[in-house]
């Protein structure tokens, strides 16, 4: 799902991308034998397309990747090896990213600076977000952190809320 890019593709797009291009072939296939005086012309052509394929998508990937990240990757040659190299570098970045969001979402509180409408969209994109990486936040519980997030002086809102029987 992840995949942390400057320009926000994820796995599905990038491949799509690769694919328009008429690059992906190094992503579909994998390295073919190394040509010889033998080989046909039919091996040559494919080896020179999986190659060309190959160097541009890795171009492409690296130039996509944020700094960060690439400079965490191991090197690699190879457009299919690197792309899980950096799916597994995203998931793990991914874990990282939800438990911040996680730990926003339940210590929130609401600071008067803003409107209560705008803390409460606020408090709901965060679990948005944390959806999209997996993490879904049962709807149930997101009152109750929005509830949890409001000061004492919501009290009495908090209590007649709770005593409802129609949430």
């Amino acid at each position: 799902m992840g995949w942390i890019f400057l320009i926000g593709l994820n796995k599905s797009n990038f491949q799509f991308h690769l694919g328009i291009l008429d690059l992906d072939l190094a992503l579909q296939v994998q390295k073919p034998t190394a040509i010889t005086i033998l080989s046909s012309n039919k091996e040559k052509a494919h080896y020179k397309a999986w190659e060309k394929s190959n160097r541009l998508s890795l171009m492409f990937m690296q130039m996509s990747i944020a700094n960060s990240i690439k400079s965490a990757l191991s090197k690699s040659d190879n457009a299919k090896e690197f792309m899980k190299l950096v799916e597994q570098r995203s998931q793990t970045t991914d874990k990282s990213h939800a438990g911040t969001l996680m730990g926003t979402l339940t210590t929130m509180k609401f600071d008067g600076f803003r409107t209560m409408h705008e803390h409460v969209i606020e408090m709901t994109n965060i679990a948005a977000r944390l959806k999209s990486l997996g993490m879904e936040v049962d709807e149930n519980f997101l009152v109750q952190f929005i509830l949890n997030s409001l000061p004492s002086e919501y009290g009495h809102f908090q209590m007649n809320y709770n005593t409802m029987k129609d949430k």
